[in-house]
């Protein structure tokens, strides 16, 4: 007979994970493009299991914040603390999707985009 198994599973609480943190300390925006390379990956291991995780998933590839949460099954606010440690601590590299002038501009650009999938 196996034994009973504990229905809550290995739970650990966001803010044990967190250390009690909960705002990170910088803004990361989900769609914030993170990546990891050889040697940031490999020292990420020192840094704990979560930290790891995160690392080996951005390792050669360019992910999301989103996307990492939902590959390392963290919840976003959890991996939003994590993340904006790791860039702090140089473990992931965040790269910016677009210079912060012509705003206006992408701003209409999008309006455009979304008035021509509205008539579609």
């Amino acid at each position: 007979m196996e034994p009973r198994r504990d229905p809550r599973g290995a739970l650990v609480r966001p803010y044990a994970v967190t250390r009690g943190r909960t705002e990170p300390s910088r803004d990361i925006a989900l769609e914030a493009v993170l990546s990891a390379g050889f040697s940031q990956a490999a020292e990420a291991r020192f840094a704990g299991h979560d930290k790891y995780r995160i690392a080996t998933v951005c390792e050669g590839r360019a992910q999301s914040l989103a996307e990492i949460a939902a590959y390392t099954r963290m919840p976003l606010g959890v991996t939003r603390v994590l993340v904006a440690d790791m860039v702090a601590e140089g473990l992931l590299t965040l790269h910016t999707a677009a210079p912060a002038e012509g705003y206006e501009e992408r701003m209409n650009l999008l309006g455009r985009v979304l008035s021509g999938l509205r008539e579609l």
